[in-house]
């Protein structure tokens, strides 16, 4: 009984904060084409946030979509932060670059951007094989990251996008 007093009080502690679940994003768009620009993964990972998150569905060519969206470059860095005593790495940043464009009905929509993060990474060279997952691991997050912007930036771009049928 006590549970169940200490549940309920907590689930209506968190609907009192404004917690909601992140659901679906409202793209008032009905057909998106995604053209990858030479990167198959960014590409991939922008089609699945697109059928996952949104309501929009994937266009098989570009002539049939209300928006298409140009992947420009994607790009991984990594740099040095800090040395020990010793010269050896002690700290990385870790960048991750996403260029993009959108059009929507054949018309600019979103001019030329670039989308950066950075990450902070400390290294011990001792633990390198568990360092290297960690780096994999930041780099997806910043990717995710990244088409999580993208989306909200095509979904801002709409707002200022007069209302028009479907080609």
């Amino acid at each position: 009984m006590r549970k169940l007093v200490l549940l309920a009080l907590f689930i209506s502690l968190l609907a009192g904060c404004g917690f909601k679940l992140r659901g679906v994003m409202n793209l008032p768009y009905e057909s998106i084409y995604v053209n990858g620009g030479g990167n198959p993964a960014v590409q991939a990972a922008l089609e699945n946030a697109i059928l996952s998150g949104t309501k929009a569905q994937l266009a098989p060519s570009p002539d049939k979509a209300q928006v298409v969206v140009n992947i420009l470059s994607a790009s991984y860095d990594k740099i040095i932060l800090s040395l020990g005593g010793t010269g050896r790495v002690r700290e990385y940043q870790l960048i991750y670059r996403l260029a993009f464009s959108a059009t929507y009905l054949g018309k600019p929509s979103i001019p030329p951007q670039q989308i950066e993060l950075r990450r902070d990474m400390t290294y011990d060279d001792t633990q390198a094989l568990a360092k290297e997952q960690e780096e994999a691991l930041l780099n997806k997050s910043m990717q995710d990251d990244a088409i999580q912007q993208l989306l909200r930036r095509l979904k801002g771009a709409a707002a200022t996008q007069p209302a028009q049928a479907t080609p």
